[in-house]
């Protein structure tokens, strides 16, 4: 293609890309926030639509690496409900959920197992290695990581009342040690974890990848958990979302009903995280490329902040 002279027409390397006065005030907006999490660590549960899509993938694997070169120390743990469930019905293995969470019986758990301490984890720690980090990958069973117990019993949805449940190998955490992921964290290394634990008896247990990276979160006093969904967050009447909420506000919404269904366990976690001493968790957008580096590195990020309500304030 010919361009006549004088053609304000660009071509070249440099098209489409921002412009130096652009790329200062993109600077300009995200030192602060550079500095506000220098060394400060950071938990971000993988999973979804993004684990399913290169694109998204790769975009999640750089801001990971851009997190640990920037000085702070990112925690991945990652899900794998479709993996799992393909992998099941390859093997022609049966399985049910109850309350959202899948009935895991000894063959499925060998598949959990093999599925996200496996396939998905390494993965993961090979799109990271590719994007030039270095992430290593373990599940909760190292060095006794996540200790976790059988769920014998969960609320029933219609009475929130508890009831006796017989899901399997499927537990909830009871003590977690650290150590192995700090260890790695001080390094130049990168965690990638898998959320399978261990109970005191030994036996290997399906842990929920919100609740994992809750618990984490929780005892390692993180500066922010942040959640990757396949929703924008959560949403006002007007199906905007929103983009903080109190613990007390959250709590009022699903009073209300403002918040429902699938919503609330999600945010009756989030408020038990921060009373639990992490400043914020974020729910996230995973279907946004660079939803992390937007989340922490912009004024108004990609999701919703749940945060103290004695400390409620903007994101800046």
């Amino acid at each position: 293609m010919t361009v006549a002279k004088g053609s304000s027409q660009k071509t070249g390397p440099d098209e489409g890309r921002p412009s130096a006065h652009q790329q200062a005030q993109i600077l300009a907006e995200a030192i602060p926030h550079l500095i506000r999490y220098d060394e400060e660590t950071v938990v971000v549960k993988f999973g979804g639509n993004a684990m399913g899509d290169e694109a998204l993938s790769n975009a999640f694997a750089q801001d990971i690496v851009y997190l640990k070169q920037s000085g702070i120390n990112p925690i991945v743990v990652h899900g794998g409900g479709p993996q799992i469930a393909s992998m099941l019905n390859k093997l022609q293995i049966k399985s049910d959920f109850v309350h959202g969470l899948r009935v895991t019986d000894k063959p499925t758990v060998e598949v959990v197992e093999m599925v996200l301490a496996g396939k998905i984890n390494k993965e993961i720690v090979s799109a990271i290695n590719r994007q030039g980090g270095k992430a290593v990958g373990i599940s909760g069973k190292d060095a006794n990581l996540m200790i976790a117990r059988k769920i014998t019993e969960m609320p029933d949805p219609q009475s929130n009342l508890m009831q006796a449940v017989d899901i399997g190998y499927v537990g909830d955490p009871v003590e977690v040690n650290p150590h192995i992921v700090e260890v790695i964290s001080k390094s130049d290394l990168i965690p990638v974890i898998a959320p399978v634990g261990i109970s005191r008896e030994g036996e290997t247990l399906n842990i929920n990848a919100d609740t994992f990276a809750s618990a984490l979160a929780a005892r390692m006093q993180a500066k922010r958990l942040l959640l990757l969904t396949d929703v924008a967050g959560v949403l006002d009447a007007e199906k905007q979302v929103i983009r903080e909420l109190s613990t007390d506000d959250a709590r009022s919404m699903i009073q209300s009903g403002a918040i429902s269904g699938g919503m609330i366990p999600k945010i009756e976690g989030c408020i038990e995280v921060v009373e639990a001493g992490v400043e914020g968790v974020v729910i996230i957008d995973g279907r946004v490329q660079h939803c992390v580096l937007l989340e922490l590195f912009t004024e108004h990020g990609v999701g919703t902040l749940v945060r103290r309500a004695e400390r409620k304030k903007s994101k800046v």
